[in-house]
């Protein structure tokens, strides 16, 4: 008999969240339930340094990061919600030194200026930058840890520009 009242109770909250669609995803992305594109502009690189490959990756993965947790589809045209920026800086240096006074670990840092458009809530729309970090071992040629910092950090920058943009935490 309680089992029959748990099956019932679970069929019944199955039922409540599947009728809860608008607006809310199990990622946590609030988005006003009648936008239903989005469009990601390349993000050019103004950096002094470039990396040639940052901007498409940059842009492909938050493309990938929308799409693949939100239900909004991804269009070149102006989306409902928009997001546009540039990669203003990237940059490494030393970040720590040795009890012998020699650097010891290096930090690569990228930055970012993010442009955020709701057309269904102009109430949410921003510009902010936003920049990440990794460390690694000066000993290290960077041209070979390179491509997993990078991959690491753009990882992170989108999941910050993710969360400001449709996470209402």
């Amino acid at each position: 008999m309680r089992t029959l009242a748990i099956i019932k109770w679970l069929v019944g909250s199955c039922l409540l969240l599947a009728a809860c669609t608008g607006g809310y995803s199990f990622t946590g992305a609030s988005i006003p339930p009648d936008a239903k594109t989005i469009s990601v502009a390349t993000f050019p690189n103004y950096a002094a340094t470039v990396n040639p490959q940052l901007s498409q990756q940059l842009t492909d993965a938050l493309i990938q990061m929308f799409s693949s947790q939100t239900s909004l589809n991804v269009t070149s045209d102006e989306g409902d919600l928009q997001v546009s920026g540039q990669i203003t800086g990237y940059e490494t240096r030393a970040s720590a030194l040795s009890s012998s006074d020699e650097v010891s670990m290096n930090r690569l840092t990228i930055s970012v200026k993010v442009k955020f458009v709701n057309q269904k809530d102009p109430g949410a729309d921003f510009e902010q930058s936003f920049s990440r970090y990794r460390d690694y071992a000066a000993l290290l040629d960077f041209s070979s840890v390179e491509s997993g910092l990078v991959s690491e950090i753009v990882t992170e920058l989108c999941e910050d520009i993710f969360n400001k943009a449709v996470v209402n935490w």
